[in-house]
């Protein structure tokens, strides 16, 4: 797990500028619903082609929170991406920011149907889960997922991000969520990148601007 906290002048910015550091002091339960984004064989698996490696530490806290969650009645939501096989409907990505020989390994690994592109076997699914897929980084962009139609038709108005990388997809869903009105924490604890520095870089930009930043158990705090 990563061992970072947000740094003094960061909070003490925040503090000047709202008067809190933490945004939310109570949620509803009923209007919360918890993203695990992009915790699939493709990032977390050892040797797996696109490996979060500190993704894995992370596991143990996602299925406690999901456990403590589910019986609030929070749902749970599982957001995988996927791209076609040869990686044609996100040429921008695969055409620009993938080398040409990890091309087709990339994309196979993210496509529908692949071992790689299956939730990660030591997190616990529920049956009453829900799950939803992407095709870019953002779960939210238009056209990516029906993620904004599934949770307005639920009355959620506020998103846990958890997954990897945090600095990446769930930052990017995370910004576009707070942009679409929605409130938003960033679970610190739940959430992993490459690199402690990146993933502290998403912690406060998110504190700034985008949402509020905290672990798991804290949220659990609030939200009971």
């Amino acid at each position: 797990m990563h061992n970072v906290s947000i740094r003094r002048e960061i909070a003490e910015r925040v503090l000047a500028r709202r008067g809190k550091l933490h945004l939310f002091e109570r949620l509803e339960a009923r209007r919360t619903a918890l993203l695990v984004i992009d915790m699939q064989n493709a990032f977390v698996a050892p040797g797996a082609p696109v490996e979060v490696p500190m993704a894995r530490d992370v596991v143990p806290a996602i299925n406690r929170l999901t456990v403590e969650l589910r019986k609030l009645r929070v749902p749970v939501i599982w957001v995988c991406h996927q791209n076609s096989a040869d990686g044609r409907d996100w040429e921008r990505f695969f055409g620009s920011f993938v080398a040409p020989e990890k091309r087709r390994q990339a994309a196979q690994a993210l496509c529908a149907g692949d071992p790689l592109q299956r939730i990660y076997g030591e997190l616990v699914v529920s049956p009453g889960d829900l799950a939803t897929t992407k095709n870019r980084y953002s779960a939210l962009i238009a056209g990516s997922s029906p993620l904004d139609q599934l949770l307005r038709g639920k009355g959620i108005d506020t998103l846990l991000i958890a997954g990897t990388k945090t600095n990446v997809c769930c930052e990017c869903t995370a910004r576009d969520a707070m942009m679409l009105d929605f409130k938003v924490v960033m679970l610190s604890d739940c959430t992993a990148a490459l690199s402690d520095e990146e993933h502290l870089a998403t912690l406060e930009n998110m504190i700034q601007q985008f949402g509020d930043v905290m672990s798991a158990d804290e949220v659990l705090r609030i939200l009971k």
